[in-house]
């Protein structure tokens, strides 16, 4: 196993280096955030590669697990990281209590924890705060294997936030967490009891990370790692599921708790529409979002999906590599 959500341990300083070092003269300009050339194309991928919010994990047989969104969360797997084959869907049986949201669940985010997978994830409508996110886990990660158990949080057409695009992170005291949200009053987080997966009884207050008080609110799909002593707070910014009309984009800030506040390079609080460009549309690259972040061999990965302006604005997976060298994530 390479990744536990958000406690993945950092790349060593060495490997980064040799990571870095890989990449040509030409392109190591590319690696200054804010600039037009920071934002690099996807890594080459293969096969089934067509995705929507892709979360993934690397099992310690090395095989790449990788769940997103639609019908019973959809799966692909990879024994590379680059030739991705599809699969069955996580759930053969849609579970009963969805029926009260949605049809199809969105936004998986899959973890290993006390030997067994998790999975977070959410049932809603688009455009709707009517939605749930719920909990599988699993004892090996496949389609098919998952044990559902129920809501773990929800919100109503009346909640000034939304219960979708979960992600949990394991703090170093081994204090569990699960950052969520999407539009409305922006990412929240609520503290999780590690015996049942669900909201500590002992805590039930609802932390607000990141906002956009002015102007759109399109601020969503938070995913939490810690890295040199800072959390940094990954977001998806304005427009989803547009296709070649996308305005997606991903952003992130830092703190020195998990719970924030969160700054972005320039000191602008994320809870006052801060946040430094990771990723943005490039060339036929359109609206890349809706990432997870995990730890490989070779570094951080940022997945994420992008709109192929070549090919009608199908959704496709993408991969890069971080470097965290600057203090700050610059894909590459």
């Amino acid at each position: 196993m390479s990744r536990t959500s958000g406690t993945a341990r950092p790349a060593r300083t060495s490997r980064r280096r040799t990571a870095l070092a890989a990449v040509p003269a030409a392109l190591l300009l590319a690696l200054i955030p804010g600039t037009a050339s920071a934002y690099p194309n996807p890594g080459a991928v293969t096969g089934d590669v067509v995705v929507h919010d892709p979360t993934m994990i690397r099992t310690s047989a090395g095989r790449y697990l990788l769940y997103s969104t639609g019908g019973g969360l959809g799966h692909k797997t990879s024994t590379d990281r680059i030739a991705f084959t599809q699969g069955g869907d996580a759930f053969s049986a849609r579970p009963s209590w969805w029926s009260s949201y949605a049809t199809e669940a969105w936004a998986p985010d899959i973890s290993y924890h006390g030997g067994k997978y998790l999975m977070y994830y959410a049932v809603s409508t688009f455009g709707s705060n009517k939605s749930a996110i719920g909990l599988a886990s699993s004892p090996t990660g496949l389609p098919g294997s998952w044990t559902d158990y129920g809501a773990v949080y929800t919100s109503t057409t009346s909640s000034d936030y939304n219960a979708i695009d979960p992600n949990l992170f394991v703090d170093g005291n081994g204090r569990w967490w699960l950052s969520f949200g999407s539009w409305w009053t922006g990412i929240k987080m609520i503290q999780i009891d590690p015996g049942t997966g669900k909201q500590l009884a002992s805590d039930t207050t609802r932390y607000s990370l990141a906002s956009r008080p002015t102007g759109t609110k399109a601020v969503e799909a938070p995913y939490v790692v810690k890295r040199d002593g800072y959390y940094y707070l990954f977001a998806s910014y304005d427009t989803c599921c547009a296709g070649t009309s996308s305005t997606y984009k991903v952003k992130v800030g830092r703190a020195t708790a998990v719970t924030g506040p969160y700054y972005d390079r320039s000191g602008v609080a994320m809870m006052s529409n801060g946040g430094t460009p990771v990723l943005e549309s490039h060339g036929s690259i359109i609206g890349p979002g809706g990432q997870s972040v995990m730890n490989d061999s070779d570094g951080d990965l940022i997945v994420y999906h992008y709109y192929d302006g070549n090919d009608n604005g199908t959704p496709k997976l993408g991969i890069n590599l971080l470097n965290w060298s600057s203090g700050w994530p610059v894909a590459y």
